[in-house]
């Protein structure tokens, strides 16, 4: 969508012309100040979001509870026929069901594991992992990991389980032209872990579905990553 096509600027347009510039340009001002953080809540499902208490679009769809920069970053690559491996299920883990091939998903809370085991689809292998201990879950994802026999995954989401722990993990699992996402990448030691790793990074900061502050989801990735092919169209705001 051109940014001169909205119903904004469509209204805007009989008052551009009706009233003096400077009374006009006050008008749009305002209402671009008063407007915006509505447009921006409706448009990426933050406000439905809000109420629901969970992450979804504003037509109710399943969306990862990444930040939105990252949420339209993935929306614009192709998982078809890649292999997805996640530590922390939810939301996300019914939004990759509807993007890659497989999905490998880890999850400690008891609870929410039931709740989500009666809605993910076969294309979703969804493990529980116990609490414990920080060894003892650590042991557990690596025999799960060690049946399952998967050469390397495509894409590997630290956004759950003991996330300190998981990264070493992920690092060992991902193809090399995979990448690791880290939600909440500010915290949970991800720096102090990857700095002295081969791994480049890019950070995708703001705000994420029925969250009051920004914070940030991040990318780690080594070099020809699939990911970041310049061949791929910008996207744009439908």
């Amino acid at each position: 969508m051109l940014h001169d096509d909205t119903i904004f600027h469509k209204l805007y347009k009989p008052v551009k012309k009706l009233l003096p510039v400077k009374i006009a340009g006050f008008f749009r001002s305002f209402f671009t100040a008063c407007i915006t953080p509505f447009y921006f809540s409706y448009l990426n499902g933050h406000f439905k979001s809000s109420f629901k208490n969970k992450s979804i679009s504003r037509t109710g769809e399943p969306l990862p509870w990444y930040t939105y920069p990252m949420i339209d970053f993935l929306r614009t690559r192709l998982f078809v026929d890649k292999t997805i491996l996640e530590f922390g299920g939810g939301q996300s883990t019914l939004w990759w069901a509807t993007q890659a091939k497989r999905i490998i998903s880890f999850e400690d809370d008891k609870d929410w594991f039931e709740i989500l085991t009666k809605k993910i689809p076969t294309n979703v292998e969804l493990f529980y992992i116990t609490k414990d201990s920080r060894e003892k879950s650590l042991k557990e994802v690596s025999a799960i990991l060690d049946q399952l026999a998967i050469p390397a995954f495509d894409i590997v989401i630290i956004d759950g389980l003991s996330r300190e722990d998981m990264i070493n993990v992920a690092c060992s699992v991902v193809s090399p032209n995979g990448a690791i996402l880290c939600d909440n990448a500010e915290g949970y030691g991800f720096y102090e872990s990857f700095k002295e790793r081969e791994f480049k990074r890019i950070d995708f900061f703001g705000h994420a579905p029925g969250v009051i502050f920004p914070h940030c989801t991040s990318i780690y990735f080594r070099m020809n990553n699939f990911l970041f092919d310049p061949h791929l169209l910008i996207p744009t705001r439908k």
